[in-house]
């Protein structure tokens, strides 16, 4: 018996492609897409060559902006992203890893000067190997990127 896993095109939009498992949901929440209209297919779990298990996100009617991109690194540095246009992939975006972000998390440093509701988070970041790593520019603190909650 031949089985054929299915996840549906899409006509126009964004495919982010080998999310590594669990980070999904991150991903949506952080571009903001949670609460919008926005037609989402989402896959947890799949199964994948290159990773093992992979997420996988397809965005109708939304595409990403280079920074975006750069920026979903930060949560699945392995991603591929690529803007569909008539069920055709018309653009790959390159992307690489930021050195900053700026106002998507919050310093779990309760200390910290920008927990103040007028001071905007800043994170330097660096890639040891697979991990990434996050340095608050206030306390100078560093936070692996999976202990820190995306701003709301």
């Amino acid at each position: 018996m031949n089985k054929t896993l299915s996840v549906s095109a899409i006509n126009n939009g964004t495919v982010i492609d080998h999310i590594q498992c669990g980070n999904a949901l991150r991903i949506l929440h952080f571009l903001g897409l949670i609460k919008n209209e926005y037609q989402i297919t989402l896959g947890m779990n799949l199964p994948s060559k290159r990773l093992g298990r992979k997420d996988l996100i397809k965005i109708e009617g939304v595409e990403l902006t280079p920074n975006q991109a750069n920026e979903v690194m930060i949560f699945a540095p392995d991603a591929t992203i690529n803007i569909v246009k008539d069920f055709n992939v018309t653009q790959k975006i390159k992307t690489h890893l930021p050195e900053q972000v700026a106002e998507v998390f919050l310093c779990p440093n309760l200390v910290c000067v920008s927990q103040d509701k007028n001071i905007d988070s800043i994170f330097y970041i660096d890639e040891q190997g697979k991990h990434v790593k996050l340095t608050c520019h206030y306390c100078e603190r560093a936070f692996d990127k999976d202990s820190l909650k995306v701003k709301m």
